[in-house]
């Protein structure tokens, strides 16, 4: 059942407007030059359609302040923006949680008498758990839907925080982290979903941007929040914080989240359950024949068989998607970028704490300034710019569908911004690397980590955008693929950072990423400029 806007439900709905901007499809359709008549008509967009209170979608859905609509892109600019803004700050959970611990790692391992090792280890297999997990968390979502995923899922970040916090023993705070970060993650794929349902093409950059400082500047402000409390408080105050920020999360989405996921998107069960067999001579007493009774259990096999593939087997599947280029290389190159975020991150902490600079804990915590403010920056404006090169490229080409609208091609995104963005971070990475390792006054590699911060954040928001981009109607779904492979790089960076700094120090080690990102990045970006929409027609038309 469905209802008109009432006066409660203001807040939500967006009133009539005009567009002159389509949505991305997979190849122009229609006239290739803006028709006379039409170049310069408008399509209205309709009121929205507020669904009945007790026919919203989702765990409780009830009780959300802002009603569920029949379509996401309906509701109005000031709602999708709160909605955005909510997702970022759930998406902020899962990375402050591996960062978090970095300043107290020490006094855990003093805590319960273990090595160093085993304590850097609990932070390893958090960012490994926050690979895996968002695979089922996108593909559950796609069928259970965003709200009932963020619901649970936060709920249980919640009560392993709870049990990290009363830990007893090493192996059971690693093991009951790596869980938590597991449960957070899920917005890692799911919150790109939630913007793509509300979000036209037009416009999500800029949205996307905005989203991506949750799990961008988790990690950067975390020590910083870790280092004071876990200096004052101890170790384990750390944790209890973040059972503070999961409640809080817990409430916004129980009351401020609606249900987005377009119902034409939501995949179905495979198999229906078994239906009882009748006889047609007396339906009151069905015969029971052998052959019933074979077709029953046959039903009944293929129907939990279904269940079983689409909770054990789909996520994994997604996985595959790698295969075709366009996704193959947006997420390769994602991650390599992630990975030297990692990388610059474990070398801030062993390289400022130790001669010449010997600073503290807090100040350390400090040093991630600079990169947030180059990620605030590179969000706020990067978006709007992606946003901006996109029309401008779609209305050069003279892409226009037979209603005078301009068709959007996610490649579109890969122009100057990508190009200028693959020579700044590696550049600043190997400005800090040399910088940090000879003793230069901290002031010169931190103006270079702000140029990273900037840099980094062109391309994860190119990239993000881009992989809601390829497959509109499993949006989540590229973004889960991107989130296992950079979290694997992450994993792998945790691991391997300090050894090799030790060996080769920071000025060769951010050499080779620097050398290694820059030739990734050139070529990435010319593949996707000269093949990408051949590669991704292929690959819709495998998909579907």
């Amino acid at each position: 059942m469905e209802c008109t806007s009432s006066n409660e439900d203001e807040i939500s709905i967006a009133p009539s407007h005009a567009s002159t901007v389509s949505e991305q499809d997979p190849e122009p359709k229609g006239a290739q030059q803006p028709p006379a008549t039409l170049s310069r008509t408008t399509s209205v967009t309709p009121d929205a359609i507020v669904v009945d209170r007790r026919d919203r979608r989702g765990m409780f859905a009830r009780l959300t302040i802002i009603p569920e609509v029949k379509n996401p892109y309906h509701y109005a600019r000031k709602t999708k923006w709160l909605i955005t803004v909510i997702v970022a700050v759930c998406a902020m959970a899962a990375p402050m949680g591996s960062a978090i611990v970095m300043p107290v790692l020490a006094d855990i391992a003093e805590d319960f008498g273990a090595s160093h090792a085993l304590a850097n280890m609990s932070v390893a297999v958090y960012m490994l758990a926050m690979s895996i997990f968002p695979l089922w968390w996108s593909s559950f979502s796609e069928t259970a839907g965003r709200r009932s995923i963020y619901f649970i899922s936060f709920v249980l970040f919640v009560v392993f925080g709870i049990i990290s916090a009363l830990s007893t023993n090493m192996v059971m705070l690693i093991v009951m982290r790596a869980l938590s970060g597991g449960a957070a993650a899920s917005v890692q794929a799911v919150g790109a979903g939630t913007v793509a349902d509300i979000w036209e093409v037009k416009e999500r950059g800029n949205a996307m941007g905005v989203f991506y400082l949750g799990p961008l500047c988790g990690p950067l402000f975390a020590p910083i929040l870790g280092g004071i409390i876990g200096q004052e408080l101890g170790w384990r105050s750390t944790q209890w914080f973040l059972v503070i920020y999961g409640g809080i999360t817990v409430l916004l989405i129980l009351f401020a989240l609606p249900e987005t996921l377009p119902t034409k998107n939501r995949k179905p069960l495979r198999a229906q359950p078994p239906q009882p067999t009748s006889s047609e001579k007396d339906p009151a007493r069905p015969d029971l024949n052998r052959v019933s009774t074979r077709q029953s259990v046959q039903q009944t096999t293929k129907f939990y068989a279904s269940i079983l593939r689409q909770i054990f087997l789909d996520p994994l599947y997604v996985l595959t998607w790698l295969r075709y280029g366009p996704i193959a290389l947006t997420v390769y190159y994602a991650s390599i970028t992630f990975g030297s975020l990692y990388f610059l991150n474990i070398s801030i902490q062993a390289t400022f704490a130790k001669e010449p600079y010997h600073f503290s804990t807090l100040i350390i915590g400090l040093l991630y300034i600079p990169n947030s403010i180059g990620y605030i920056l590179a969000s706020i404006f990067g978006g709007r710019w992606i946003d901006h090169i996109m029309h401008r490229e779609a209305r050069k080409a003279g892409r226009y569908d037979d209603r005078g609208k301009l068709v959007l091609q996610p490649e579109d995104r890969m122009k100057e911004n990508a190009w200028i963005a693959c020579v700044l971070w590696p550049g600043a990475l190997i400005w800090y690397g040399w910088s940090a390792q000879y003793g230069v006054i901290w002031i010169v590699p931190m103006i270079a980590n702000f140029f990273f911060g900037i840099g980094s954040m062109l391309i994860f928001a190119v990239a993000s955008t881009m992989l809601t981009e390829f497959m509109p109607k499993r949006a989540s779904t590229g973004i889960a693929i991107n989130n296992f492979v950079r979290n694997i790089f992450s994993f792998t960076g945790a691991m391997v950072a300090e050894p090799i700094m030790s060996a080769i120090g920071n000025g060769w080690l951010c050499t080779i990423l620097g050398l290694w990102s820059l030739g990734s990045g050139i070529a990435v970006i010319w593949a996707m400029g000269r093949y990408g929409p051949q590669w991704r027609g292929r690959m819709v038309a495998a998909l579907g």
